[in-house]
């Protein structure tokens, strides 16, 4: 009788945990969201590293960019990651912000964070064919990484958007086959390595969530608290596609009015590449 009631305990006093890091994990998401930069046009210069001559010119081209293509292209400095990866950031700020059409999902982003020494390229679902890792990988590291190191933050992000607008203007088959070619070219510079603190975070996963979950699961304990921390663990690596769908987090609205801009509710995946200098 004492170890039946020991177990309902058990049983719910994970269930009270689970419960518990669910509600956290909402709440900090939430909280999260606001820290967010306004999406106040197609330059967000909020690190105050983009000279206005050079921002004027960035907002023509965008604004070029998505007259031609209707596709919209966002270059956003954040002054400050608060600790996360910028692949994260990146992923939730295109989707918070909703760029690009609803239906074709077809927005991007160029983000840098100089305080980090962080750079990625953040594309939407719609464009993936055409703006893969491989290419954003080679825009990253041909156009805009190499200024960047000679202290020309400015001339690295006006030489990564003109690349990119490049890519995005060039007729579908055109840009696909230019886009095929970078992924060799990406594994050649790649030479498949994997990178330091990647193993280290598979070995936090498998010593302190995954073997927990096996030792403890008859308890009821790891098949509860212990999946959510997994689940949540695994959503900050590499690609967020099983995040993805329409809307999401994607903000509503349409590609401006009255003088304004705004997304228009597109989604992100977590496509992309990223660099640091």
């Amino acid at each position: 009788m004492l170890g039946t009631a020991r177990r309902a305990s058990a049983r719910h006093l994970a269930k009270a945990l689970a419960a518990l890091a669910c509600a956290w994990l909402l709440l900090s998401q939430h909280a999260y969201a606001q820290t967010f930069p306004q999406l106040t046009g197609r330059v967000v210069d909020a690190a105050n590293i983009i000279p206005a001559d050079v921002k004027a010119r960035l907002e023509q081209k965008l604004a070029g960019l998505e007259q031609q293509s209707q596709r919209q292209l966002v270059v956003a400095t954040i002054p400050d990651l608060q600790g996360y990866d910028i692949e994260d950031y990146g992923y939730r700020l295109g989707r918070a912000w909703g760029l690009g059409d609803k239906r074709r999902n077809d927005g991007a982003l160029l983000i840098v964070a100089p305080h980090e020494h962080k750079v990625r390229i953040e594309v939407g679902y719609g464009l993936e064919g055409i703006l893969t890792d491989g290419l954003s990988f080679l825009i990253i590291n041909q156009d805009i990484l190499p200024r960047f190191k000679a202290g020309d933050m400015p001339g690295g992000i006006e030489a990564g958007t003109d690349a990119l607008i490049k890519q995005l203007t060039l007729p579908d088959d055109q840009a696909r086959q230019i886009a095929a070619q970078a992924k060799p070219q990406r594994a050649a510079q790649d030479n498949g390595s994997v990178g330091l603190s990647t193993i280290v975070w598979l070995a936090f996963l498998f010593f302190f969530i995954l073997l927990p979950m096996l030792r403890h699961r008859r308890s009821g304990f790891g098949g509860a608290l212990g999946q959510v921390m997994l689940w949540n663990a695994l959503g900050g690596m590499g690609r967020r596609d099983s995040w993805g769908g329409g809307g999401g987090l994607g903000g509503g609205g349409g590609f401006g009015g009255g003088g304004g801009f705004s997304g228009g509710g597109g989604s992100f995946g977590g496509g992309g590449a990223s660099g640091s200098w």
